[in-house]
């Protein structure tokens, strides 16, 4: 149940603050042409998060294994999709540079 807290912590602290901020359009300077397409990679971010809290909070809340396996199933697309926005990024910044 710790690790379920921590992995939580540790999401929410490092995923959360950077998907939003690359959503709104900030990255830093120096950062700025490595996270050309800023926009889906902070939803890519997001999505991350988000299948993180699909997979903790039915387990933190004590909910029935049906309910946990289902909430497990959804947080694997949303990584899915999360994944492919992120793919889809790149390959959109290495078009744009070539």
């Amino acid at each position: 149940m710790t690790w379920h807290w921590t992995g939580l912590a540790v999401f929410s602290l490092t995923l959360l603050p950077a998907g939003l901020a690359l959503l709104t359009g900030w990255t830093p300077h120096r950062l700025h042409a490595r996270l050309a397409p800023a926009r889906p990679r902070g939803w890519a971010l997001l999505c991350l998060w988000a299948a993180v809290l699909l997979n903790t909070i039915p387990r933190l809340a004590g909910a029935p294994s049906a309910i946990t396996l289902a909430a497990t199933a959804v947080a694997g697309v949303v990584a899915v999709a999360g994944c492919a926005l992120a793919v889809g990024a790149t390959l959109r910044a290495s078009k744009a540079a070539s």
